[in-house]
């Protein structure tokens, strides 16, 4: 498994492009917000042979699903999402505009995500663990095998989600990393929506919010 990060957008957004022998690839929040952007991943992924079959969403805040039309209209993908957090995709355009930025409605949802779900792409395989509280229906991808799980918004280096927009809840966001992910191996890497990547050992130990 090869994991790859371009940061895109002005709220800096990881993008995630996971990939494996075949060259197939799944890309994990596609932030990527304008022209330029979109030339860059496309530029990315066929510099180094990849073919993007798979869009996951760990929740659909706009920052994360800016690039998701594209894809659409590119590669012929729709995301794999929650579907607790359609409200966040029906009302993305009206918060870019509330972010002072432009978009057009982003797609729907083309497969709906539940907890506990196995999904597998050529060789991999990893499940979705139901991370609600930052959002109604984020999600994070758990791959046991490759000791690694992508968090989106849930849980950051040193800091959680907000839980300040709709959807948001502080209580149950720390009960979804209380329960949900702090009960993970402290050697699992995590890779969240923003920022660097940690472990959870090292967020057990040393976050704040957590402590």
């Amino acid at each position: 498994m090869k994991i790859d990060k371009l940061v895109f957008s002005p709220i800096e957004v990881n993008t995630y492009i996971i990939s494996e022998g075949s060259g197939d690839c799944a890309i994990i929040d596609c932030g990527c917000y304008s022209s330029e952007e979109r030339e860059k991943l496309v530029s990315f992924l066929e510099k180094n042979d990849l073919n993007p079959v798979m869009l996951l969403n760990t929740h659909l805040h706009l920052d994360h699903l800016f690039g998701n039309g594209f894809l659409k209209q590119r590669y012929g993908l729709l995301t794999h999402a929650s579907p607790h957090d359609e409200y966040n995709r029906a009302s993305a355009v009206r918060h870019a505009i509330m972010f002072g930025l432009e978009m057009e409605e982003p797609p729907v949802i083309g497969t709906e995500l539940s907890d506990r779900q196995r999904l597998t792409l050529g060789a991999l395989s990893f499940e979705t663990v139901f991370v609600p509280g930052h959002t109604t229906g984020s999600m994070a991808f758990y791959f046991p095998q490759e000791d690694c799980i992508f968090t989106g918004d849930a849980l950051f280096a040193g800091s959680i989600g907000r839980t300040d927009l709709p959807g948001g809840d502080f209580n149950t966001l720390m009960e979804s990393i209380r329960e949900r992910l702090l009960t993970l191996p402290d050697d699992i890497v995590v890779y969240p929506g923003h920022g660097p990547a940690t472990t959870i050992g090292e967020e057990r130990r040393t976050n704040s919010f957590l402590i």
